[in-house]
């Protein structure tokens, strides 16, 4: 590890406070995850204890009876809904969690929605008139969405086809979305109440995202715009029952209209430092062979 990665990591963690977080026990469902992982790793490097909220630790969100000894005896939860943050399941679930976490008196939760999306202005608001101390992350379009999940196998074979046009995005670095996580946890009253805005620190189109990718693997990679109805076509092609990809579709066309072509200070605010640039993000995984077949 040279100097400068060390210095690095102590800037990330800057706005931690440790001190907060000793002795905190955290509930982080969806804990091996794309978010949940990270929200994990971030919390116990800063002390606090984690209790995993997953089918193979006895947690399902689609059975409400194995919710009471997940949240037993915890101080606070990351809630990250495995369908679509906008979807009405996610609303109830989301909404019937929480208020079962503040009868049990695990009343500080984060909960994971996105940017943008009005679909899932519902389910935030289920988590906010359940009683809780919440805070609300609305983050943007992850940069591991073109690392890890349905994105990689295009990107594997040459071309990314997605319904995007050529609107710019902020993509974000999950680590960031972890480390804004702990850092809320551990901050006391200051983040209760509040919808945080997460951004990356720059704008990208997915043209340009999907040519960073090449540049850095040395591939030839195209990015090919598709309507969002096709893509519906491709996502039941990959085996996604067809109402949740009609779901899908209609989340596409509103959330990738440019609406959140600019960027915002919420991971500063937060964490008193810029948020991870594209470029290392594409850097580090071009390293490790993700975009490889």
């Amino acid at each position: 590890m040279t100097q400068n990665t060390e210095n690095t990591k102590d800037r990330q963690s800057d706005q931690i406070d440790r001190a907060g977080l000793s002795g905190m026990t955290v509930v982080v469902t969806g804990a091996s995850g794309r978010t949940g992982s990270r929200v994990a790793g971030s919390l116990r490097g800063a002390g606090a204890g984690v209790r995993a909220a997953s089918r193979a630790h006895g947690f399902d969100w689609e059975d409400p009876t194995t919710w009471a000894d997940t949240l037993a005896g915890a101080d606070a939860a990351y809630l990250m809904f495995p369908s679509d943050i906008g979807a009405p399941q996610a609303t109830e679930g989301v909404g019937a969690f929480a208020r079962e976490a503040v009868g049990l008196g695990v009343r500080r939760l984060v909960l994971l929605s996105a940017r943008g999306e009005e679909q899932a202005r519902p389910t935030e608001e289920a988590l906010k008139s359940s009683g809780a101390d919440w805070t609300v992350v609305q983050a943007s379009w992850f940069s591991q969405n073109f690392s890890e999940g349905p994105l990689v196998e295009g990107l594997r074979h040459g071309e990314l086809a997605f319904p995007a046009g050529e609107m710019t995005e902020p993509f974000l670095d999950v680590r960031d979305i972890a480390d804004v996580v702990t850092a809320a946890l551990g901050s006391g009253e200051r983040y209760v109440g509040r919808a945080l805005e997460l951004t990356g620190p720059r704008l990208l189109s997915f043209r340009e995202a999907v040519a960073e990718i090449a540049a850095a693997t040395g591939s030839e990679l195209t990015y090919t715009p598709v309507p969002a109805r096709a893509y519906g076509d491709v996502l039941i092609g990959f085996g996604v029952p067809p109402e949740e990809a009609a779901f899908l579709v209609e989340v596409f066309e509103g959330l990738l209209d440019g609406r959140n072509s600019r960027c915002t200070d919420g991971v500063r605010e937060v964490l008193g430092r810029e948020p991870r640039e594209f470029s290392d993000f594409v850097r580090e995984n071009a390293a490790a062979g993700v975009w490889k077949v």
